[in-house]
Order: C-alpha cells, then structure tokens, then sequence
C-alpha cells in the first residue's frame, strides 16, 4: 500500500506500515476495536441527533399553540362566539374554536362510543391517509384510522352519528404523540353539523414557540384580571422538560460509545505490548546500529496512530452511511445531517486516533527504554 515514492517522503510511515503488515490478523483486529468504537460515537450520536431532530420537527407544531378554556373562576362552562370573539381581539394570530363531546358512532361493521370533535379548518391539525381534505367543509365526517378499521369505513362509505347520517371523505393518518388532537378513534365534524354552539376550548396557532409564548403572556394579562376566567396555557415547561430529556438522552448515546472505544483502547494497548515483546530482540539490534530512543519511540506511535487512524477512517465511513439511514428511517431524506451529527462524527474520528496514540505511548516508551545488550542476549 505505501509504494516506494511514498515510502521515500515518509520512510517512519512506511516502515510502520511494514511491521503492522508483519502480523495482517492482529492489527486487523486491532483496527476493527477502533472501528466499533468510533461507530459506536458517531452513529450513536447521529441517531440522537436525529431523533431529536425529528421530535423537534413535531414538538414545534404543538409548541407553536396557545390554548384557552375556562379558568377556575369563570361563571361558563364552555366557550360561545362571544368568548371566542374576545380571545380573537387580544391573540394577534389564527384562532381555532374546538367543540368536543362524546356520541354513537355507527358504521358498516358494528357501532362505539367515539369523540366528537367540531372545527372549521381540519387541516391546521390533521392529515388524511384515505380520501381527501374538503375545500369547503360544510358536511361530511373525517374518522380517525382506528375508529374507521372497528367501524369497517372508508371514504365514500355512511356513518351514523347519535342517529344523524352523514358521508366519510376521509380516513385520517395516525396521531402522533404530540399531536394536537388525538384523533385515531374519533370523528371530525364541521361546526354547522354540530346543533350546540358552543366549544370546550381555543386553539391560538402562532409562527413558532416564541411567539406563543408572547401571545400566552398577552392574553393572560388582557382576558384575566384579579380572577381567572380563562385558562391559559402553552408549552413553556414542556419544551425545557423536552430539551433536558434529549441532553440526558444524548450523554447517555455518547457514554455507551465512550465505553466501546475504551474497551478498543485496551485492545490496542494489548497488541502493542505483544509486539514489543515479540520484536525485543529486533529492537535490540536497531538500538545497537545507531538508533535513538527517540526513533524507536516514534516508530511505535507511529505503528498504534496508524491502527487508530486506519479504523477512524474507516469507521467514519460506515457511520456515515448507518447515519444515512437513520435520517432516511427518521427524517425521510438521508441527507438530512444536522450540524451535531456531523460533529459527532469528528469527534469519533478524534476520540479513535487519539486512544490509539495514547494506549501505545507505554508501549512504545517501554521499548525506546530497554538495553540493547540485555535485548540481544534474550
């Protein structure tokens, strides 16, 4: 692999090379230990990367929320227009009435107990695997992926809803964790299908968490005054108690890693111990030629930086390509790499060089250190 042009520019790295080459198994060994430790790092924390990155991805859309219901001191029990018409003068942002109750849903297959939500705009929180979202939504049902399997629906198909009819235009997608609405077994209905008018609580949606924090503190400080007539709440403590899970989440990832290229550490503290022990009598003679101590001590960093070298390299490259996956499973664009992950990678290549270097700096000065005449004679 070093040929003889290389081999002349840098004889320290060619002769190294050479001595590695002498025993193919144990440096092979050797660098797969580095191998494992640095995909163990970086792969480790690119899928925490990327895991956070998708939670975020989701976490947004609801931190982006602001809701409003009753407070404890309210003299309602539900919303009308004009309890929606004062949190619209002081929300500066869409607002989004949701009526919600409990009814028999009877379908083709058998009938259940299933929430009833009631809103204007379905898309602002849900999205249809079957059928299709409708332009102007003034009939219909939309049904969650759950509640229409037990009912045996799909679009196009009727249900009865506490003994009224109406046509399925959609079979929604599952909801997630941190969805809005939890609508796998419910039904969604347009607000001139529903006879009271009247709504449970607000949905204020707003750019980005920021900004609901902002308008949360807004219409805290406008609709409530010594007493508590609306609830107000947004995702504040949610998103810190989020952001210490993932650093906890991520420590955890790195240390697992950690502990590989430790143990990859150990291993190559091993081989270079029984090289030096193997190639005493070698040493001897080159000590007794004219060798410095230094030159020997460098030849063996060299041989343990090259095994750390060859397997962070090459550990790189697969944790690159295990990274791509993950981000395709998690991200759906394989490309898809955060600053982070690509950090993590980095640090893998280091942490892998560097614990060969330093697991055969002992080595290496245990053979700069023994006596040529003593070396011989054994």
């Amino acid at each position: 692999m070093i040929d003889g042009r290389l081999a002349r520019r840098f004889p320290l790295v060619a002769l190294a090379w050479h001595n590695l080459s002498r025993a193919k198994a144990r440096s092979l060994l050797a660098t797969a230990g580095i191998t494992i430790g640095v995909i163990a790092i970086a792969s480790l924390g690119m899928f925490g990367s990327a895991y956070e990155e998708s939670l975020r991805n989701n976490f947004d859309d609801t931190a982006s929320s602001v809701y409003v219901s009753p407070g404890e001191d309210a003299d309602f029990e539900r919303m009308d227009r004009d309890h929606v018409s004062e949190i619209e003068r002081y929300a500066d942002a869409p607002v989004h009435p949701i009526g919600q109750y409990g009814a028999e849903v009877s379908g083709l297959s058998g009938s259940d107990q299933a929430t009833i939500y009631a809103l204007s705009e379905p898309g602002e929180f849900v999205d249809v695997r079957d059928g299709r979202l409708p332009n102007d939504w003034r009939s219909r049902a939309l049904v969650g992926p759950t509640l229409a399997d037990r009912l045996g629906v799909q679009p196009g198909d009727s249900i009865t809803i506490d003994g009224s009819t109406t046509r399925v235009v959609g079979v929604l997608e599952e909801s997630g964790q941190s969805s809005l609405l939890s609508t796998d077994e419910a039904v969604l209905l347009p607000p001139s299908q529903v006879e009271a008018r009247e709504y449970g609580w607000v949905v204020v949606r707003t750019e980005d968490p920021q900004a609901a924090f902002q308008a949360a503190e807004r219409l805290e400080s406008n609709l409530n005054g010594r007493e508590e007539r609306y609830e107000v709440n947004d995702f504040e403590s949610a998103i810190d108690r989020f952001n210490r899970q993932i650093d906890s989440f991520n420590r955890l990832l790195i240390g697992i890693g950690s502990v590989s290229l430790l143990v990859a550490s150990v291993s190559i503290l091993n081989v270079m111990l029984m090289s030096t022990i193997e190639r005493r009598e070698e040493i001897g003679v080159m000590r007794a030629v004219g060798y410095h101590r230094l030159d020997v001590l460098r030849l063996m960093l060299a041989e343990a930086a090259l095994l750390g070298l060859v397997g962070a390299v090459v550990g790189v490259i697969l944790s690159v390509l295990m990274g791509m996956a993950i981000n395709d499973a998690l991200l759906s664009d394989p490309l898809a790499f955060t600053a982070d992950a690509l950090t993590y990678t980095v640090l893998g290549f280091l942490f892998g060089t560097l614990a060969s270097f330093v697991s055969g700096f002992y080595p290496a000065w245990k053979a700069a250190n023994s006596r040529p005449v003593e070396a011989l004679r054994d």
